[in-house]
């Protein structure tokens, strides 16, 4: 590994143990209680969630081996653990870890949730042994070096039957990018005020590299016959310009349903994340 690589990694690994710190499982576990509820609110109104659980992925989890990449607050972890799913959760940050143990100790699923600690390519995981490997947000914390060696051991991984699931941004346009730089949201400021923005740079544990999907088109073909990718968000993108609340609720729902009638060319370029799918790995 390089050390651009291994630098990155540290980067994440520390930054994430911080943010993950004391953790509370306490919201976790009242979605649990209506599992249903929280995923028919979160798939209709949350783009991650819409995106990564679209084509029916809740109802196929049932007593499937899952392996879920830079599983984090491992909330995505507890739902399909919820829907019966046997998950393997990794992350490089030990926080992660602790998350883990308190959700088992706390709710009784059907298989415990097994913590894969640490670098995912140092764990020698049985070959051909998942139905599905996972990554909510996770891809684009790599970089490109990273990323090939990643999806070459998700490959190995896969059963033959086996998919690969990633919700990850989209950059498709530059003039799209370049003005989501300049608004500030939180944690991140405009990049106009650019001392600022150089400091938040600077700790940002995203490294810099492509986000575009015909980027995750190519680097999947070198390891999987199938590849899949889907626009998702294209008007959802604009919920920040509403207010928080029951109107901001009602936008993202229709955006959600809208999009997907806006002819795939524009709706790729104007994307503001993906859904990437991965199939028949070439072993």
């Amino acid at each position: 590994m390089d050390r651009v690589s291994r630098d990155n990694k540290e980067k994440n690994r520390q930054h994430y143990n911080k943010l993950y710190a004391d953790y509370s499982i306490r919201n976790i576990l009242i979605w649990l209680k209506d599992l249903d509820s929280f995923l028919d609110g979160a798939c209709a109104t949350e783009t991650s969630w819409h995106a990564l659980y679209q084509d029916g992925f809740k109802d196929r989890l049932e007593d499937k081996k899952v392996m879920e990449m830079g599983c984090g607050d491992c909330v995505n972890a507890a739902m399909m653990a919820g829907l019966g799913a046997e998950v393997y959760a990794n992350d490089i940050a030990e926080a992660s870890g602790e998350i883990i143990n308190k959700l088992n100790q706390a709710w009784e699923f059907k298989y415990p949730i097994k913590f894969v600690k640490g670098d995912f390519l140092k764990n020698n995981l049985e070959a051909g042994k998942f139905d599905f490997v996972v990554g909510k947000a996770f891809l684009h914390h790599l970089t490109l070096p990273e990323e090939k060696e990643f999806l070459r051991e998700t490959a190995r991984l896969l059963k033959p039957e086996g998919e690969a699931r990633f919700f990850e941004p989209a950059v498709n346009s530059r003039i799209l990018d370049e003005i989501r730089w300049m608004i500030p949201v939180k944690g991140r400021p405009s990049k106009l005020n650019r001392k600022k923005f150089i400091e938040w740079k600077e700790n940002d544990p995203h490294p810099d590299r492509s986000f575009s999907s015909l980027h995750f088109k190519n680097v999947g073909t070198a390891f999987f016959k199938f590849v899949k990718i889907k626009p998702v968000g294209t008007l959802e993108r604009f919920n920040r310009l509403i207010p928080r609340g029951k109107h901001n609720i009602r936008y993202r729902r229709w955006a959600f349903k809208a999009e997907q009638n806006i002819p795939l060319l524009i709706n790729t370029y104007l994307t503001r994340s993906q859904l990437i799918v991965y199939k028949e790995p070439l072993q």
